[in-house]
């Protein structure tokens, strides 16, 4: 009986083939153009000649070599890889929700718009912002659409001079790149002894040239900006505007809003926060959100919700009976539309889904038992790996290889390759960059207790290896498919090009 192991070679897809395997279901000169219309077929590509079960099998064995969390825990620092619940994917699937065209007619999307209207002033209740966009994305570009709110915003006052952007190092990495290219100039604030911004510092840079201050928190060390009010005091003092930067919302949804710590402009990414499947480069959903004074200049369109002339039903009722949606293009100080069409429609879906699922306590539970995983984690790893910052964390956590390198030469590189020979996703490492040989992890609040106790003894496992028999985690990893490679040369030269081998 054939058996398949994960170390087994799979060939590539164009090796397998042979000429004439391949299902032919609308050939040129056939009169199918019920199905495919005949001029829209090509002949040029080409295309690997196998037949469906051969490439159904291909796929699927490609598939089971894709770690991902349903497979086993994914402590991935400062991207929240939760578990996606399934009924948010059921609700997304729904035909009404899954075949509207993004052309339909607004009267013919009613649902459609209500759930945007709906997920839009959740968010707003939630973060205490006054209003929401969904349009952007993801969260880069939800961070680029917010800097470019605040230029406009600043240029309708005639604050040109408004140039500079601060970035503090323990901000989110993307943070730099979004406000280089909004044209701002980058000034960059390191953290003080405890791993948070200092006040002191911040009055020190800001000034009548300060735009915008961009934060993160709690921020990648896993720390809560405990003098956040008086830093958003100097900031709004000079001028300037908050953002916030969502990337770890995860820790305080339902507990404490942005907007209630000074914040003017923020994004979300629900991609993490609200249980939508992400990893891999797609797909995300990054609604941005704005306090009172700069809702007019929110990209378009926005959902507008007006009372229906007919009067209002009787008895219990939802909002689309009473309440007509319609999509708003006519907003003259717009920064405009940031992608086509509404959004990444379907991730509203599963995020509204979640939010009712869970109710505002419900929410509120989530970061808690968030900030419990990490934090027991966190004390657990403590007693064999160097954690810089030893005082309560939120969702995440930051721990050193650095000691452990000196000691053996074993790196946070190496500890993530042994991690994935015990069955495990690596967590984050190398950022932030403040700390040296960082592994930044987090557990989420989807993982039990058995699944973190095992996580910790296979870190145990590997530090103790690693001071008794460096070589074999330097060695690491033995039992995946690919081995130890040059990641630089990987990432600057990848040849992902299949070609013809020559024939004699």
């Amino acid at each position: 009986m054939p058996t398949s192991t994960y170390n087994e070679p799979i060939p590539l897809i164009f090796e397998t083939g042979q000429s004439g395997r391949a299902n032919h279901y609308v050939e040129h000169g056939q009169s199918h153009d019920t199905f495919v219309p005949s001029s829209l077929l090509r002949d040029d590509l080409a295309l690997p000649d196998n037949s469906e079960l051969d490439v159904v099998r291909h796929f699927t064995k490609l598939s089971n070599r894709t770690f991902g969390i349903d497979l086993g825990f994914y402590p991935l620092g400062s991207c929240t890889m939760k578990y996606n619940p399934r009924i948010n994917d059921a609700m997304a699937n729904l035909p009404g929700f899954r075949d509207l065209h993004p052309y339909t007619d607004d009267s013919l999307a009613q649902g459609a718009l209500q759930v945007h209207y709906e997920l839009e002033r959740s968010l707003a209740s939630l973060f205490g912002m006054a209003a929401f966009s969904l349009n952007p994305s993801a969260g880069a570009q939800a961070e680029l659409t917010a800097l470019l709110i605040a230029k406009r915003y600043f240029a309708d006052r005639g604050e040109v001079k408004r140039t500079k952007v601060i970035v503090p190092d323990t901000a989110h990495g993307t943070n730099p790149a979004s406000a280089a290219m909004c044209g701002f100039t980058v000034i960059s604030l390191p953290s003080d002894a405890r791993g948070r911004v200092s006040v002191d510092e911040i009055k020190r840079v800001v000034g009548d040239d300060t735009a915008v201050c961009m934060m993160t928190n709690p921020n990648t060390l896993g720390l809560f900006e405990d003098h956040i009010a008086e830093i958003a005091a100097a900031v709004h003092e000079a001028g300037g505007l908050m953002y916030y930067d969502g990337a770890n919302a995860n820790a305080i949804m339902g507990n404490v809003r942005p907007g209630d710590m000074g914040f003017d402009l923020m994004h979300l990414n629900l991609h993490k926060t609200f249980t939508i499947p992400h990893g891999g480069g797609g797909a995300g959903h990054g609604p941005v959100g704005v306090a009172a004074h700069l809702v007019e200049y929110l990209p378009t369109p926005v959902v507008r919700a007006t009372p229906k002339t007919n009067g209002v039903a009787h008895g219990p009722t939802a909002p689309s009976d009473h309440m007509t949606f319609t999509l708003d293009f006519d907003r003259p100080k717009s920064i405009g539309p940031m992608r086509s069409f509404w959004s990444n429609f379907a991730h509203s879906v599963r995020a509204l889904a979640y939010i009712y699922a869970n109710g505002a306590e419900g929410l509120a539970k989530v970061s808690q038992l968030a900030v419990l995983n990490a934090n027991y984690i966190r004390v657990k790893v403590a007693e064999f790996l160097d954690t810089p910052y030893p005082e309560v964390c939120r969702h995440e956590f930051v721990a050193s290889a650095q000691k452990l390198k000196s000691e053996t030469g074993v790196r946070a590189l190496d500890i993530a390759k042994a991690l994935l020979d015990r069955g495990y996703m690596a967590p984050t490492i190398y950022f932030p960059l403040i700390v040296p040989e960082c592994l930044m992890i987090e557990p989420t609040e989807t993982e039990s207790k058995e699944t973190l106790d095992a996580f910790i003894e296979t870190m145990r496992e590997i530090i103790t290896t690693a001071k008794s028999d460096p070589q074999a985690i330097l060695d690491s990893p033995v039992n995946t498919v690919v081995g130890r490679i040059d990641e630089t040369r990987a990432a600057r030269q990848p040849d992902l090009r299949w070609r013809q081998p020559a024939t004699a």
